[in-house]
């Protein structure tokens, strides 16, 4: 008997331990095909991440490295990632969890797509951490600031809303114990803050007003551009402001003075668009090593798929921070890494997930505020449970879970439960933006169907459907941005349906998501839930063409 029972728990044993050998294969091929910018040799290319990190500042705390991002209507808001080699990133946290002053953060009474968080600024300053961020002027309402404070980048953030108005805001703290923000577009200004950062003390000051000629090599169409996305440093007695001029097809600026109010003189530092023709290096900021050295991470529009930081670094030149390899201010495709640490692992922020965990990961970010009465990752463990509620389509849609589709291209897969849909609910899986696109499952009355939706219209449907669970899959590339879907009904075998979707920006400055929804069509209607096993997020398949 005690023999049988060994047996037993041996082959138990062995076949866990193969189980386990499997899944980390399986992660281990996943990870490889995951864009990543280190070359594992001591080099690295660009884009640093191949996904939408816009408007990225940076700062250094001791050994570590913060870049905080533009997150716009989508909650939590101004994410947060860290590195210890400016190369290698993994999600820290958010400075916003919620925007409690406008209910339709909530979509009620209506939406607030593209306001939330842009252009956050993020420093550290006698143990405290500072994020920064503008809400921008909308029509006839106005815009305002906001500042999110926290001793540890993890949270807990306290959130100060300001009456005054910083577009693109740039936090400096001066080293006389002043502190001002950099703001404005077109017209540049600075504004004193109290010592503390948390009120406006002083009236802004004008310190810029003129326009920029388009720079040799530029795509641009000729004539005089303003600046936005102020940034400030001191160095050597200046006071620089980087500023980006020129768009999409932009470069970066640098503003120098003795004096914080100026009179500033000004200079291009980069001009580059030979990465992504058409698409110019602009707007970031820049940080300093240990060892002296100076490093500047810069974004780049890649469409739809976002806007991608790259790491550039930066040599003085006759007391300017020129950018590119020995100045040239030019970006760079493949460089030494900043930082070289032995047995040091390659790391990329989070995307697939098993929905085992207690709490959601960091990858992921709500369409809006989240209705937390709606969702749950306890009701059935090893799930993600959506409750909907009424929505006429999936603008509208409150819970809906989305993360970054990222580039050259991408793919994600969800394995889906039906048993808990009701009559109204529509629970699927796609792409979202405008024009968005997706697959799902529609409940009315007894009856189930499939669909895929391209762009609001119902494009391809198989009635009948009653398998208790289905598998959904959509892959992007950059080519053309395209995007395409197809379902499974074993987890094996997948069919594609309808037609690919042409990725746009119909909401501007933010890219495409991975979108996981349920939401119900008839007012009034007690909707039920669907409950996702996992998502399971792959890059750079080759089996993805544009068609």
């Amino acid at each position: 008997m005690k023999k049988r029972l060994f047996l037993r728990g041996l082959m138990v044993f062995i076949a866990m331990m193969l189980i386990q050998a499997r899944s980390l294969q399986a992660q281990k091929t996943s990870e490889t095909r995951v864009w990543s910018a280190d070359n594992g040799d001591g080099t690295y290319k660009n884009p640093i991440l191949w996904g939408d990190w816009p408007d990225p500042d940076i700062i250094r705390v001791g050994d570590d490295f913060y870049m905080v991002s533009t997150s716009m209507h989508y909650v939590p808001g101004c994410p947060i990632i860290t590195s210890k080699d400016l190369v290698n990133w993994q999600m820290a946290g958010y400075a916003v969890d919620h925007y409690r002053e406008d209910p339709r953060y909530n979509l009620k009474g209506g939406e607030m797509y593209l306001r939330g968080s842009w252009a956050a600024t993020i420093r550290h300053h006698n143990g405290l951490f500072y994020v920064g961020f503008c809400t921008p002027n909308w029509g006839k309402e106005k815009g305002h600031f906001s500042m999110c404070t926290a001793k540890d980048i993890k949270g807990p953030w306290k959130r100060t809303i300001f009456p005054e108005y910083l577009y693109d805001p740039g936090l400096f703290f001066d080293d006389n114990g002043k502190v001002y923000v950099a703001h404005g577009q077109g017209k540049l200004y600075v504004t004193e803050l109290a010592s503390d950062a948390l009120s406006v003390i002083g009236k802004p000051r004008l310190i810029w007003d003129k326009s920029i000629a388009v720079p040799k090599g530029s795509t641009a169409p000729k004539g005089g551009y303003g600046m936005e996305g102020s940034h400030v440093y001191k160095v050597n007695g200046y006071y620089y402001i980087t500023c980006p001029a020129g768009g999409t097809q932009g470069w970066q600026m640098c503003l120098r003075s003795k004096s914080i109010y100026g009179p500033y003189e000004s200079k291009v530092i980069c001009q580059d668009e030979s990465s992504y023709p058409g698409n110019g290096l602009h707007q970031g900021g820049m940080v300093q090593l240990k060892d002296g050295s100076w490093w500047f991470m810069i974004m780049q529009d890649r469409g739809p798929i976002g806007r991608v930081p790259n790491l550039v670094p930066v040599v003085w030149k006759d007391g300017w921070p020129m950018l590119g390899k020995d100045g040239n201010s030019k970006g760079v495709t493949r460089y030494p890494k900043p930082i070289t640490r032995k047995h040091a692992a390659i790391s990329l922020p989070a995307t697939s997930d098993e929905f085992s965990s207690p709490k959601l990961g960091l990858q992921w970010q709500w369409n809006h505020n989240p209705d937390n009465s709606k969702w749950s990752l306890s009701a059935n463990k090893g799930y993600l449970r959506l409750h909907s509620s009424f929505a006429k389509d999936l603008v509208w849609t409150r819970n809906t879970l989305t993360q970054r589709v990222q580039g050259p291209s991408s793919e994600a897969v969800v394995e889906l439960s039906l048993s808990g849909l009701k009559d109204g609910d529509v629970a699927g899986f796609g792409i979202f933006q405008s024009p968005y696109a997706y697959i799902a499952l529609k409940q009315s009355g007894r009856e189930r169907m499939l669909i895929m939706v391209n762009n609001g219209q119902v494009i391809d449907s198989v009635s009948h459907f009653t398998t208790p669970k289905i598998w959904i899959k959509a892959q992007a590339t950059d080519q053309q941005f395209m995007a395409r879907f197809a379902y499974s009904t074993d987890g094996t075998h997948f069919k594609w349906m309808g037609t690919p979707l042409h990725m746009g920006l119909g909401y501007a400055w933010t890219a495409n998501r991975f979108a996981l929804f349920n939401f119900n069509t008839k007012k009034g209607n007690i909707g039920g839930y669907a409950d996702f096993n996992w998502f399971h997020f792959t890059g750079a398949n080759p089996s993805i063409k544009a068609r």
